[in-house]
């Protein structure tokens, strides 16, 4: 049971927790915007960008996330002095949550597919936190939640708050940082704005911005093979399934309440192939390894610029480095693996490489 501390004790360690969380915000800098290099499209008026969200602490976009997630839980009283939180998560979210549980110094569990990546497993035991497995991707959601009540913990659920627990009219929220690093661009207001979705938080965060500073940019979302959102977004129906996509942090197998259907104006449907082969591209455009969520987004850029391309349209594009390649030589970064995951990633390769050219 978790002990109960008198109102002046409790508020002691809140106004402590939550000046530990602004003082770590306070030590960071913001995340560059990188321009990419493609002079053909270049020359024809449109240019890509791309938010380098690798370099937070915990090294992936899902620090904000995590950061938004536990002062929400603090200012709403859900989280107290030896608070344990749970969180179903096997990625980066549970990298970014267990970091903060042990700048505040409370115990973390994260709640994962038994199959999860023994490198995951270690990026998240690195900052003291636990690992509780189940045997199926599915299971993960309920247990999470009993686990929170066997416990007398808090079960952070990034799936169902990652929505609101951002601040989207500014405070320095993505949108905000994005918008103020394009200033002084040839083209300031982005045509489009590419995001991936798992929770749903980013395009719901970016989505609410746009409209409130009445930007006239539309959000779209690349969705991985196998991820329920494409579907739900056709169709409105809540309840629809899906297998759940292959690429890391990204796709959901149910429809997540965080992802806000309203908010987003295109969904882009990717192949696995053609997600890796981007990130292989991407990695070399830039000379860095970058991740497989972030190929799924390069595709989406890509195929809205060639759109905008045949229109004779010029503009902006923008979209987010999610995380750093390092994080995945063992499976993505690897022929072999991919090889034995995905079948011949060569004819993908060679269209992305051509759309890269062209």
């Amino acid at each position: 049971m978790q002990q109960i501390l008198s109102s002046s004790s409790c508020n002691a360690w809140l106004d402590s927790a939550i000046r530990r969380i602004e003082a770590d915000y306070q030590r960071s800098a913001d995340t560059h915007l990188i321009p990419l290099p493609l002079p053909a499209l270049a020359a024809q008026g449109i240019d890509l960008y791309m938010k380098d969200e690798s370099t937070h602490p915990t090294g992936s976009l899902k620090h904000r996330l995590a950061r938004s997630l536990f002062l929400y839980a603090l200012c709403n009283g859900w989280v107290r002095e030896g608070t344990t939180i749970v969180e179903a998560s096997s990625g980066s979210t549970a990298v970014s949550e267990a970091y903060f549980a042990r700048l505040l110094g409370l115990p973390f569990i994260a709640v994962m597919p038994r199959a999860t990546s023994p490198e995951k497993i270690a990026q998240i035991a690195f900052y003291g936190a636990s690992c509780h497995f189940v045997d199926h991707a599915a299971q993960v959601y309920e247990e999470a939640r009993s686990l929170a009540e066997r416990t007398g913990g808090h079960y952070m659920d990034q799936f169902t708050y990652a929505e609101r627990a951002t601040d989207w009219r500014g405070n320095n929220n993505i949108a905000e940082s994005m918008f103020q690093q394009m200033a002084r661009e040839r083209h300031p207001v982005p045509t489009w704005i590419v995001v991936g979705a798992g929770t749903g938080g980013t395009s719901a965060t970016i989505g609410r911005y746009l409209r409130y500073r009445c930007h006239d940019t539309q959000v779209c979302v690349a969705d991985p093979e196998g991820s329920v959102f494409s579907a739900y977004h056709r169709t409105g129906d809540a309840t629809l399934t899906a297998p759940g996509s292959r690429i890391e942090g990204i796709g959901r197998p149910r429809v997540e309440p965080s992802f806000i259907r309203t908010l987003v104006d295109r969904m882009i449907e990717v192949p696995n192939l053609d997600s890796v082969a981007a990130m292989h591209a991407l990695s070399a455009l830039l000379g860095r390894k970058v991740g497989p969520s972030t190929g799924t987004n390069f595709v989406g850029m890509l195929a809205v610029a060639q759109e905008m391309r045949a229109a004779g349209q010029q503009g902006s594009i923008l979209s987010l480095l999610c995380d750093a390649g390092e994080r995945y030589l063992p499976s993505y970064h690897d022929a072999a693996w991919v090889r034995n995951a995905f079948g011949d990633i060569g004819p993908a390769q060679r269209r992305i490489d051509a759309l890269v050219a062209a």
